[in-house]
């Protein structure tokens, strides 16, 4: 009895060993195959992910050379544009300082034309001299600033004196002690004048 009991015992341990062993088989085989689906599906996935991501990568450097580009457009532009205007700028300074040293040997030759001379060919030769001065002032654009007889303006007038007038209204240039200039909008030098009360 004790033998059909540990025959019985194996009997019914074999199937269970027989049953775990095939179970672990299919689960290994279930796993192989599992494996192999996960292989093949990330061998079909990666090329189309790898494209996507690549052309993601792509797509935002481009766009970071677009923006360093704009960016590098942008600065030069500005440059460029601070360097012509510093041009300019020194250009009518020099002009201007240049002229402003020039006006007190123009004042001198208008100085020199007003008083009376016998010689009239040292007169004209001084009247073409100074013509010729004049004449090259104009053509770098420096005009005189009208005082005479025109409304006081302390951006273009430096007053003075101040005198009393029946003619003219107050306030108003009555006499010119020395010619103001201007070079486009910028002055040169303020003509003295006398202004009335």
């Amino acid at each position: 009895m004790n033998k059909n009991k540990k025959n019985a015992k194996a009997a019914a341990q074999e199937p269970v060993k027989e049953t775990a062993e095939e179970t672990v088989d299919k689960a290994e085989v279930e796993t192989e195959n599992t494996d192999e689906k996960a292989e093949e599906t990330a061998m079909e996935e990666t090329p189309a992910d790898d494209s996507a991501k690549k052309i993601e990568e792509l797509n935002s450097q481009i766009k970071a050379e677009q923006d360093k580009y704009m960016r590098l457009f942008a600065e030069f532009d500005n440059f460029r544009k601070r360097t012509s205007k510093e041009k300019t700028e020194a250009y009518g300074d020099a002009t201007a300082k240049t002229i402003g040293e020039l006006l007190p040997a123009l004042d001198n030759f208008e100085r020199a034309l007003g008083t009376p001379c016998s010689d009239e060919n040292f007169k004209k030769g001084i009247d073409m001299i100074f013509s010729q001065l004049t004449g090259i002032l104009e053509k770098l654009g420096v005009s005189e600033i009208e005082a005479l007889n025109k409304p006081f303006d302390p951006q273009y007038h430096n007053a003075i004196k101040q005198a009393e007038s029946d003619e003219l209204d107050s306030d108003t240039v009555c006499e010119v002690f020395q010619k103001g200039y201007k070079l486009g909008d910028r002055i040169i030098r303020h003509a003295m004048v006398s202004v009335t009360v």
